[in-house]
């Protein structure tokens, strides 16, 4: 695989960053350089050296997109846009890497197959299942459904190491549950599909290991920085009660990873990842 071929989409996020890290000679461009959302954008872009497009640009912020706004910008970036790309993609025979989400689902069942249809309850959701559509329809690409991302950037492990720093004993939800994904564990399945290429299609990818709540995970993190601090747990109706504007969330987030193993991937345990990134965040 020629890394010069290589065009990461959406490059200053959390998985555009650790995707530059593992394709240092790739082409990576964020809005500034290709904006995705604008077809003539897209239309002229130089495709001449590509041969994968790594689509790591979306709108995730889950509230914002309840709001007029932010429902225009989440089907604009999430949906409208991967429509352009996928017909780059197929004028000009390209290899389209995809990241989808637990939220195309309502969260009913308690673990997700790459075959459970649709049933998204934000807009958000409903913008990234339209976009997985559009992928769906190409002869080549790999959808990688994910959930609960850790990379580079704000995410909810940051956010509970800074409230260990302060004292602070947080009230998290505990009927959330799931299992978290590290960017770097996102970067070796797609270097692995890249690499083995098995057939076309969604594979779902996050960590491997216990399905935990985010209550759980936080004593977790707590544990390994030997915190003294009280967790409090909480449900999701009462930590939103006063909060306008909140997107529902589904509860059950566990993606099933048996078709992605049966490629020869060999998942991370969620805990010794998380082990790992707290070990970087301390020595900052």
């Amino acid at each position: 695989m020629n890394e010069d071929s290589i065009l990461i989409i959406g490059a200053k996020g959390q998985l555009g960053l650790a995707l530059q890290a593992q394709y240092p000679n790739a082409v990576a461009v964020d809005v500034d350089e290709l904006d995705i959302t604008d077809p003539e954008s897209v239309m002229n872009y130089d495709w001449s050296n590509t041969k994968i497009v790594l689509n790591a640009a979306a709108f995730t912020n889950v509230d914002a997109a309840e709001t007029q706004s932010g429902r225009e910008a989440a089907w604009k970036v999430n949906a409208t846009a991967v429509g352009y790309l996928v017909k780059a993609a197929i004028n000009h025979d390209l290899t389209f890497v995809h990241i989808s989400t637990d939220y195309v689902f309502d969260g009913t069942t308690p673990e997700h197959s790459e075959n459970e249809p649709f049933s998204p309850l934000s807009v958000y959701g409903q913008s990234k299942s339209a976009g997985d559509i559009a992928v769906s329809l190409l002869p080549k690409y790999y959808i990688l459904r994910t959930s609960w991302v850790i990379g580079e950037g704000k995410n909810f492990v940051r956010t509970m190491l800074d409230l260990e720093k302060k004292g602070i004993c947080p009230t998290i939800v505990s009927d959330q549950v799931g299992r978290l994904t590290f960017t770097s564990e996102l970067v070796r399945a797609i270097d692995h599909l890249l690499t083995t290429e098995p057939a076309a299609g969604v594979y779902n990818v996050s960590n491997d290991g216990d399905i935990k709540s985010w209550a759980d995970i936080t004593r977790y993190i707590f544990n390994e920085t030997g915190a003294k601090l009280e967790v409090h747990d909480t449900t999701t109706p009462e930590y939103y009660k006063d909060k306008e504007g909140i997107a529902p969330r589904p509860l059950n987030s566990a993606l099933l990873l048996n078709k992605i193993h049966e490629t020869g991937f060999v998942s991370h345990n969620w805990t010794d990842d998380l082990k790992l990134y707290i070990q970087k965040e301390n020595v900052k």
